[in-house]
């Protein structure tokens, strides 16, 4: 709303001496003082909001098919989940305030983070009330009717962005073609010439349904992915700092043509605005950070893990990088494949197992690594895999 306000105001602004706030139009500044907002937003609603969870006695007891392990965990018993409330709060927040809100793709963005969130809610509170209980416990949704809605969501969002590029570029065949390219990791799919971006020798331009099924692999896909990343003391938090600070960058140079241009990436305008998102993104999970770091005082739960996997990877669809986000979100790959190969393999052997225990990163705890330990090494992978995935963008 601030970018629209100033907008609008211009020479108002300038006639009484307040032309310095043209700044807000510029969409490098408002991603990054959205890192900022969205910081200080969870860290001033920080305490209040873990001491309205203590009163709700909202308390997270995590169990394990592992005994070792849920001796390793037992201290964390009764902290606070549902944390998640912080960071998606914050991000919607800071994106109202700094995003262009009549943009098609900040709209989509919110529609994701608020169904996403709303999904996430309802699988904690079923978790942690009795209103289903299974042999094994408290349940939250089932599997299925998880997928149902990320699915659903990822459905909309794939024949909404794809459709809207056939409404928005119809009149630039160069243009919708790359808002619907598939972006292949080293090869180049479009080569600069006579000032304009031409197809070349790579090019694959997507039709409807390969669009929509790519889409829902990598929203639905690095939604759940976060979800099991998010095991330990600032792990999901960290790493999502990470990825959130890349796809910023990612989102700056899809959205500006002379950048795009130059790296040869697909230009897709007005994509720029997911920036800020990408930079509430960062601000919230830092902010969050400071409760989440061990010891942890609050968890983010699926309230946080689901909108958050699924915002980054419609951004990563919007800006046409779904394979720089499998670089970029190595380890939320990592732990995915950690997990279908050990329930895959425990099935077919018998009850056999590949690793100690699954997702990966309590394997390593298990292991003889402290959460610490496991923790901050995943943060340094994920920081390196960003390094060489924003590397490779000018290899072609």
């Amino acid at each position: 709303m601030i970018f629209y306000f100033v907008n609008r105001s211009l020479e108002w602004l300038e006639a009484h001496g307040l032309g310095f706030l043209r700044v807000f139009t510029f969409v490098e500044f408002r991603a990054v003082m959205s890192i900022v907002l969205g910081f200080v937003f969870v860290l001033l609603m920080g305490r209040r909001t873990i001491r309205g969870l203590l009163k709700l006695k909202i308390g997270d007891n995590p169990e394990f098919y592992h005994a070792d392990l849920n001796q390793l965990m037992k201290q964390k018993a009764n902290t606070p989940t549902m944390g998640g409330i912080l960071i998606s709060g914050a991000i919607f927040f800071t994106t109202l305030l700094f995003a262009n809100v009549f943009s098609f793709y900040v709209q989509m963005a919110l529609l994701a983070l608020v169904w996403l969130t709303a999904l996430g809610f309802a699988d904690d509170w079923l978790k942690l009330t009795s209103a289903r209980r299974t042999a094994g416990g408290r349940e939250g949704l089932l599997t299925w009717e998880k997928l149902v809605f990320q699915l659903g969501l990822a459905v909309v969002l794939g024949i909404f962005i794809h459709h809207y590029g056939q409404h928005k570029y119809q009149a630039d065949p160069d243009i919708l073609a790359m808002s619907r390219s598939l972006t292949l990791p080293l090869l180049k799919s479009w080569q600069f010439e006579s000032g304009h971006m031409i197809p070349a020798e790579h090019l694959i331009v997507l039709g409807t349904w390969p669009f929509v099924i790519l889409s829902i692999l990598v929203i639905a896909g690095s939604s759940n992915a976060v979800n099991l990343t998010d095991g330990m003391d600032g792990l999901a938090s960290g790493i999502m700092g990470v990825v959130g600070f890349a796809f910023m960058v990612l989102a700056l140079i899809a959205g500006r043509e002379e950048w795009a241009k130059f790296l040869l990436v697909p230009w897709i305008p007005l994509s720029d605005e997911l920036a800020i998102v990408c930079g509430a993104i960062v601000g919230s999970c830092l902010g969050f950070l400071w409760f989440n770091c061990s010891p942890a005082q609050v968890f983010m739960g699926d309230t946080g893990s689901l909108p958050l996997g699924g915002l980054i990877g419609f951004i990563a669809v919007v800006i046409r990088q779904e394979f720089l986000l499998f670089v970029i979100g190595g380890i939320f790959v990592m732990e995915v494949i950690s997990v279908v190969v050990q329930v895959g393999y425990f099935k077919l052997s018998g009850g056999k197992r590949v690793f100690r225990c699954a997702p990966i990163h309590h394997h390593f705890h298990l292991g003889g690594w402290t959460e610490q330990q496991v923790v901050v090494r995943f943060w340094l992978i994920s920081a390196l895999l960003a390094a060489i995935a924003l590397a490779t963008i000018k290899l072609r």
